[in-house]
């Protein structure tokens, strides 16, 4: 049977799961779960997902759901095909660390910059107006995390430390999304986080996911 990713190309927690299988270089076949025909609440689909949401991974007889989930077992089971180590299990230490951050980008980074870019670009997609206060509470909860961030890249080269991992990757879909807004700005006055997302933005495997990322506005 092999590796099936069952998903949307634009749909973020979709492409986190997509940049990590092409990381980790694995070939996988690619089937399209089609949201506006609420396939994904159709029988065949709830098989994978009793929720409903996208995506879902099948590896053989194993399948399984939530991008995050998904993320780590693909690095952690292709962790020795001589690609970037993204789980860093090797070292306890290290591995702790990724996983703190990883608990930070989806308990505090995640859940304040979702609903901007939600407001920005899904709202008006879904015939609704964007709610600016939304965006602007969300802006300011941003601003803090980011401080944060920028003080801890001061002190290392990524978010675990000096190694690229799941807990730098986990942050592309959403912010690739929030950097197409007027908001950009929140990060690029930021130097070190500006640093940061252009180094982890300009890899192989974000730039060819990322081509099928687009709204309508972007």
């Amino acid at each position: 049977m092999g590796v099936k990713l069952y998903g949307l190309p634009m749909s973020t927690c979709t492409a986190r799961a997509m940049i990590c299988l092409e990381e980790k270089q694995v070939n996988y076949e690619f089937l399209h779960v089609d949201l506006f025909t609420a396939q994904h609440k159709q029988p065949t689909f709830l098989s994978k997902n009793p929720f409903g949401q996208i995506p879902a991974l099948e590896d053989d007889d194993l399948t399984i759901f939530e991008s995050r989930v998904i993320s780590a077992y693909i690095a952690e089971k292709y962790k020795d095909n001589n690609t970037t180590d993204l789980s860093r299990q090797g070292d306890l230490k290290e591995a702790t660390l990724v996983k703190v951050w990883m608990e930070v980008e989806s308990q505090r980074y995640d859940p304040v910059i979702r609903p901007i870019t939600y407001q920005y670009f899904v709202a008006p997609l879904s015939g609704k107006a964007s709610d600016q206060t939304i965006i602007d509470q969300n802006l300011e909860k941003l601003g803090k995390v980011l401080d944060v961030y920028e003080e801890k890249l001061s002190v290392t080269k990524y978010l675990a430390g000096d190694y690229y991992t799941l807990a730098d990757l986990h942050h592309f879909p959403c912010t690739h999304y929030f950097m197409k807004t007027p908001y950009a700005s929140l990060i690029n006055s930021r130097p070190r986080v500006k640093a940061w997302w252009d180094d982890i933005s300009s890899r192989p495997a974000f730039k060819k996911v990322a081509e099928n990322m687009k709204y309508g506005k972007n």
